[in-house]
């Protein structure tokens, strides 16, 4: 009995050594992250430099940050818009200085943006708009996307909030955040995101740095 006893008091300390240890060890506990994210020295995921920089484990680790131009050349440009049929609306309007444009005015992405959540943002639009054919949502005008429930972003009389631009902006209570984080007024204007292709990036930006980018891990 006294053996058992001594055993199981050995097994206890044994086991609270090695959770110890474990706790201590933020690579068994936090590292792992989606192939999109860094790994930190700490062990946690994410995409800007405190994770992607000095001490990055895993992941897209830049020791140096190319530039977005570098990234996004204009041959990685054609080969999506190029599969696209001539009939297209949207390959006359997208192109890849009115993207270059947008994202040098949204200072956040591209002090931060790896070349991986680039190839991920733009699998999204390319989805999206058919490999950037569209720039209004097909059939979009049949609705107005309003709800009239959002008195926080009210529809303007008139104006209808369907999909619109690379990532497809729609409704009535996007718009207006949107406009508001970009200096624009979408509510009252929101044809301008089908009609600038600047505006119709940075909407995209936009939503991809508020809805997407916080959930990619």
């Amino acid at each position: 009995m006294a053996l058992v006893k001594v055993s199981s008091i050995f097994l206890v300390y044994l086991f609270g050594f090695y959770s110890q240890t474990a706790a201590q060890s933020p690579q068994i506990l936090y590292c792992g992250c989606s192939p999109i994210l860094c790994c930190s020295q700490l062990g946690y995921c994410g995409i800007t430099d405190n994770y992607c920089g000095s001490g990055c484990r895993s992941g897209p680790c830049r020791r140096s940050r190319d530039p977005v131009d570098k990234i996004v050349t204009q041959q990685f440009f054609d080969n999506i818009i190029s599969k696209a049929s001539n009939g297209c609306d949207g390959k006359r309007f997208y192109t890849r200085e009115s993207f270059l444009e947008a994202a040098n005015a949204t200072f956040d992405f591209t002090s931060s943006v790896t070349s991986l959540e680039i190839a991920a943002m733009f699998a999204h639009f390319t989805y999206v708009t058919e490999h950037f054919c569209h720039i209004e949502a097909v059939n979009g005008t049949s609705g107005d996307s309003c709800d009239d429930n959002n008195k926080q972003y009210p529809c303007a009389p008139g104006k209808s909030y369907h999909g619109r631009g690379p990532i497809q902006l729609s409704w009535n209570y996007n718009y207006g955040p949107c406009g508001q984080g970009l200096g624009l007024d979408l509510l009252r204007q929101p044809e301008l995101v089908g009609s600038n292709a600047t505006v119709a990036f940075k909407t995209g930006l936009w939503f991809w740095m508020n809805h997407a980018r916080p959930v990619l891990s």
